[in-house]
C-alpha cells in the first residue's frame, strides 16, 4: 500500500463526487429511508463499482506504459473539461437532480427494503461516471490497485455520509459550482503531471 496514492485517490474522487449526483442521490434517499440503511446500501453499491473500476484499471496496466500514461492523461483532461463545462449550471441543475432521484426512490421504506432500494438507485445511476474513469486512470498511472481502491471507496463513503448527515447545510453554504471548479483544477493538475512524466521519461 502507498499512503500517497491513497491520499491522491481520495482527494481526486472526493472533489469530483462532492458536486456530483452521488451527493444529491444520498441526500434525497436519506429523506425517504433511514439514514443508516441508505449509507449501507450506497456503500455496497460503491464497493462493487469501485472493485470493477480497479479491476479494469489493473487490466489496463498490462498495456505498454506510454499508452497507459497517455490514456490516463486524456481522461484527466476530459474530466477537467467536463467539470469546467458543467460548473456554471451546477447550482441550477441541483433541483432537477433532486426531483429525478426522488422519483426513483419511490415510497418510504425501512430495514432491508431501504438498504436494497438505496443500493439499486445508486448502482443504476453511477455507471460510467467520471469517478469510475478516474479510478481506472489512477490505477493505470500508479500501478497501485489496492491503494487506489482504498482511497476511492473511502472518498465515496465520505461524500455519501456527508450528504446523509449534513447535506442541506452544506448546500446552503457551499456552491456546487465552486466545487466543480476545484475538482476541474485537480483533474487538470493530474493531466499536466502525467504529460510531464511522459515527456521526461
Amino acid at each position: 500500500m502507498d499512503l500517497a496514492v491513497i491520499a491522491i485517490a481520495f482527494g481526486a474522487i472526493f472533489l469530483v463526487e462532492l458536486p456530483d449526483k452521488t451527493f444529491i442521490a444520498a441526500l434525497v434517499l436519506s429523506t425517504r429511508y433511514p439514514p443508516r440503511a441508505v449509507w449501507v446500501g450506497v456503500g455496497v453499491a460503491f464497493l462493487i463499482q469501485t472493485l470493477i473500476a480497479v479491476s479494469v484499471g489493473k487490466v489496463v496496466t498490462y498495456l505498454p506504459h506510454g499508452i497507459v500514461q497517455g490514456v490516463a492523461g486524456v481522461i484527466f483532461l476530459a474530466g477537467a473539461f467536463l467539470l469546467f463545462r458543467e460548473a456554471p449550471k451546477a447550482d441550477a441543475a441541483e433541483a432537477a437532480t433532486e426531483e429525478e432521484f426522488a422519483a426513483m426512490a419511490g415510497d418510504t421504506k425501512t430495514g432491508w427494503a431501504a438498504v436494497i432500494a438505496s443500493f439499486l438507485v445508486l448502482f443504476a445511476a453511477e455507471w460510467g461516471d467520471l469517478s469510475q474513469l478516474l479510478t481506472i486512470s489512477l490505477v493505470g498511472k500508479y500501478h497501485e490497485p489496492v491503494s487506489v481502491f482504498i482511497g476511492a471507496w473511502a472518498a465515496l463513503l465520505v461524500v455519501s455520509g456527508l450528504a446523509i448527515v449534513a447535506g442541506r447545510v452544506l448546500l446552503r453554504h457551499v456552491r456546487l459550482s465552486l466545487i466543480h471548479y476545484i475538482g476541474a483544477a485537480v483533474c487538470l493538475l493530474l493531466a499536466l503531471i502525467t504529460a510531464a512524466e511522459l515527456i521526461w521519461n
